[in-house]
């Protein structure tokens, strides 16, 4: 039996995402359509519905001791998809995920539990470009929406678009928009960029890497895209030397003011044997550990360190102290991408000032932390 190919469907709102669904049942042939009904999480409980262009051939109700859409599709979608396959009736399945699902970890479970079953050929992101440049530069809160999930969710509506297209293969608008096209580039210059009337193009092509997938989101990477356009940019900026814990963490909130989105991996002189991670989204900023440098490990640990920052380290590799940098890209609108760089240069460890006994605000919140 051959694997049965699996589109992701993606995005917070629910009627471009279904519009986008119900086209792609229209035109793609023999496939089934799962669709998730996430009205009632709050009361425990999912409804699942599948169907073809004939009609309705499955529906079931989850119900959950935990309201979280995730937990309703983790364990019941593979399941599903492979009674789908095992008909040996069906060309290929979509499943549209709701607003707050975890589409990459739906296409690991899949690709972990069903491989011989099941193949994602393409997760496609689907954006409403009236409100998409608002929203990745602001900082509401995806309960502020009312999208259905969790009550502890306190992802933002930043955190949640930047995330969907970042694992995308395919990047769906909702209407031609030359600043929102530039921004999906900018986060993801390997995702093709469609309007809604072209979808249909990419249903039956395999798009879907999970290696390449996996290396893009790596926690720590960069992203160093080509200019975009006029208002969109990108500031890559590195130094070898450490940031001043005070003075960096009195700036936080200018750095990500006006931004989009920041990523990269943060050396700081409090804590030399921590290399930190870097993600902001919109206004919402967050710094966490990823672990230890390399240069703290014997060679036969290094693959405990991601592959993308061992590349790194590789061709930047320090004689005095190893993989030890600070490397992050900021992209946002109309970004001043000069003010941005004296604003973090400004922030680094300056010759003749100790690394020692410097009081580091950034402590309580690191858990892990050399310094917590």
């Amino acid at each position: 039996m051959s694997r049965l190919p699996i589109t992701l469907l993606t995005g917070i709102d629910e009627s471009v995402r279904g519009s986008v669904a119900a086209d792609l049942l229209s035109v793609a042939g023999q496939i089934v359509l799962v669709e998730y009904d996430v009205s009632g999480l709050a009361g425990g409980s999912v409804l699942r519905i599948a169907r073809t262009a004939g009609g309705v051939i499955d529906r079931e109700v989850i119900r959950m001791g935990h309201p979280c859409v995730s937990c309703a599709m983790r364990g019941s979608l593979v399941p599903l998809l492979v009674s789908i396959a095992a008909t040996e009736k069906y060309s290929g399945a979509i499943v549209s995920v709701p607003g707050a699902g975890d589409t990459q970890a739906l296409a690991e479970e899949i690709a972990r539990d069903a491989g011989d079953e099941l193949r994602v050929d393409a997760v496609l992101t689907v954006l409403d470009t009236g409100s998409f440049a608002k929203d990745v530069s602001g900082e509401d809160l995806i309960h502020d929406r009312g999208i259905p999930t969790a009550a502890e969710d306190g992802r933002a509506i930043a955190e949640v678009l930047v995330r969907q297209v970042e694992y995308s293969n395919a990047v769906i608008l909702s209407q031609p928009d030359e600043v929102v096209e530039g921004l999906a580039n900018a986060l993801n210059p390997q995702a093709q960029v469609r309007p809604a009337t072209s979808a249909s193009e990419l249903f039956g092509v395999r798009l879907h890497d999970p290696d390449a997938a996996e290396a893009w989101v790596e926690p720590g990477s960069i992203s160093a895209p080509l200019q975009t356009g006029e208002r969109v940019q990108t500031l890559v900026w590195q130094s070898d030397r450490p940031f001043h814990p005070e003075r960096l963490y009195d700036v936080l909130e200018d750095l990500v003011a006006g931004s989009v989105r920041g990523k990269g991996t943060v050396w700081l002189a409090s804590q030399p044997h921590a290399r930190l991670g870097w993600d902001s989204f919109g206004t919402n900023i967050a710094l966490g550990v990823l672990g230890p440098w390399l240069a703290d490990l014997p060679v036969e640990r290094w693959s405990e360190v991601g592959q993308t920052h061992q590349a790194r380290s590789a061709l930047e590799w320090h004689p005095e102290h190893g993989d030890r940098a600070s490397y992050l890209s900021i992209t946002g609108i109309d970004l001043d991408r000069r003010e941005l760089a004296r604003v973090l240069d400004g922030c680094v460890l300056r010759a003749g000032e100790s690394a020692d006994q410097l009081t580091d605000p950034f402590a309580p919140y690191l858990e892990g932390s050399s310094a917590a």
